[in-house]
């Protein structure tokens, strides 16, 4: 188990952690998340491939989210360049890999819906206007990725919680200091407040208690 107290706020500063070796070695992770059997359990992650790492092929039961950071996610489906976000449904079966390496936020059993979709978004914070990219609306919940120039302000009251993750440049949460590819969650009836220093966030408003203890026997996990 790694964070897997929703009532609690959670953090992980990503640079401080240490890669961790998946099934397939050339694929490594560094989880911030994670509840039930390692291998097949509900997780959130930090996943790099490796130039020319692949998986063999799987399903995902209860879905699966990726966030392309850095390089090309490629699968029989088609090649995805950083800036997209993918969402794959309930019982969705590829072999992923990467010619040249990527570097991906990744989230598995998070999602029961049917739908596939794909956006593309850009994490140019260097404007003077706040931006919001609306990714998905489900079950209640909102994904979007957020951008706030610098000395912006932001406070959020979150009645279901909130789940973020940096994705370019720095801010202050809570007075604490969050840098790119820090993850945060903070429980029901949390207010977020941002002071930013120039930064583009993946945020998943309202739906910290929709996540549950899954434990599963039958597909590889990032």
């Amino acid at each position: 188990m790694i964070n897997a107290d929703l009532q609690l706020v959670s953090f992980v500063h990503s640079r401080a952690q240490p890669w961790v070796e998946s099934p397939s070695r050339q694929v490594l992770r560094k989880r911030f998340h994670l509840v039930g059997a390692p291998e097949s359990g509900q997780v959130t992650s930090l996943v790099t491939y490796q130039p020319g790492a692949s998986f063999s092929s799987h399903a995902h039961p209860e879905g699966e989210e990726i966030l392309v950071l850095e390089g090309v996610f490629s699968d029989e489906h088609g090649d995805w360049p950083a800036g997209t976000w993918l969402l794959n449904p309930e019982g969705f079966v590829h072999q992923p890999f990467s010619r040249d390496g990527c570097l991906l936020l990744v989230k598995l059993r998070q999602y029961t819906g049917n739908r596939h979709l794909q956006r593309h978004w850009s994490s140019d914070f260097k404007g003077t206007d706040a931006k919001a990219v609306l990714l998905d609306t489900y079950g209640g919940s909102t994904t979007r990725l957020l951008t706030l120039p610098a000395e912006i302000e932001y406070q959020q009251y979150y009645a279901d919680g909130v789940e973020g993750f940096v994705v370019a440049g720095e801010l202050q949460l809570n007075a604490s200091h969050f840098s790119q590819y820090d993850w945060f969650r903070l429980p029901a009836g949390s207010d977020l407040v941002i002071r930013s220093l120039g930064c583009a966030l993946y945020l998943k408003e309202n739906a910290v208690t929709t996540l549950r203890q899954v434990i599963g026997a039958d597909t590889d996990t990032n």
